[in-house]
């Protein structure tokens, strides 16, 4: 029975030998666990079970309905926003504005899935980062006004407005997302997001001894960034032609426009959680931290390769 959206064939195949991967990553740490038992084997088998995790969620959000699918991924995002708010302080006297807060994600979900690029653009970045300093004034207190301005207005941004890029590319025009559509493109960025991520640590692990940030990320090593930026490279060589309208290697450049933004979403959301004092961002998947934890790379990759994509891709620039 095929789906409502009658998904190409192509993107089923992506997600089968995703699935291959996955179980063949499984085999090689349960080997390791037994010949190699270590506290690096054992965070290697965290990112492998993160990566199933990962993996899942956005396979289902790919194979349904696509208004099942936006819906899905913006509950995601619901999650990871209330994650952040769940770290940080707030005033009492925002609780008003707490709730407006929570009711942009199905808006900017909802402009997302009509492909509005315009109102997407600037409902979260323009109208709402007006509109929350706004309505603090009018509460009347000052105490404190900065901080909540800054501390929501950012957590919106990272969360709901850089999240909903997913969307945007779910709702790609198959004239423009290529020979699997817009399930595509999503499935290319999150599939090479998360091999980027398991890349970068197992190259730091077997070579890795210049430290990039040692006060943000003290595992992050150069050796493990650049392992993970070539292998992630060579991925989306192979996988592009299938799932994008990219040949091969405009499809290199894109896997190292994930690889680098992606890096950059981890380390950017490890100094957020080292200022809080945090390790992780919350517990619903046990061992393994929050929705937060699971997506810190996506906050930056999403919209950098959304963008690049609008840009360069769909309106014929290459």
């Amino acid at each position: 029975m095929r789906i409502p959206d009658a998904l190409p064939d192509t993107v089923f195949y992506a997600i089968g030998v995703i699935y291959a991967l996955l179980i063949a990553a499984s085999v090689i740490v349960l080997v390791m666990k037994r010949k190699r038992p270590g506290a690096a084997t054992e965070e290697l088998s965290a990112r492998v079970k993160s990566w199933w995790f990962m993996i899942t969620i956005f396979s289902i959000a790919i194979v349904t309905n696509r208004i099942v699918s936006t819906v899905f991924l913006a509950f995601m995002t619901f999650l990871a926003f209330k994650e952040y708010l769940s770290l940080i302080q707030t005033r009492r006297v925002d609780r008003l504005i707490l709730l407006f807060a929570y009711w942009t994600i199905p808006v900017q979900f909802y402009f997302a899935h009509i492909d509005s690029y315009g109102l997407f653009l600037t409902f979260i970045p323009v109208w709402t980062f007006l509109f929350i300093p706004m309505a603090m004034t009018l509460a009347g207190k000052t105490e404190g006004f900065l901080r909540a301005v800054g501390t929501i207005s950012w957590g919106l941004m990272i969360t709901v407005f850089s999240l909903s890029h997913t969307a945007m590319l779910l709702a790609a025009d198959k004239s423009v997302a290529g020979p699997a559509g817009g399930a595509g493109l999503l499935l290319f960025l999150v599939a090479l997001t998360q091999f980027n991520d398991v890349a970068q640590f197992t190259w730091g692990r077997l070579f890795g001894k210049h430290k990039i940030v040692p006060k943000v990320s003290p595992k992050k090593t150069w050796e493990g960034f650049l392992g993970g930026l070539g292998s992630t490279i060579v991925g989306a060589a192979v996988a592009g032609p299938f799932l994008t309208p990219m040949p091969f290697y405009y499809a290199a450049v894109a896997g190292a426009i994930i690889a680098i933004a992606g890096f950059l979403g981890d380390i950017t959301i490890s100094a957020f959680k080292r200022d809080l004092g945090v390790k992780d961002s919350g517990g619903l998947i046990p061992g393994h931290g929050g929705i937060l934890d699971r997506v810190d790379s996506l906050t930056y990759a999403a919209p950098v390769f959304y963008h690049a994509m609008h840009f360069f891709v769909f309106s014929g620039r290459v």
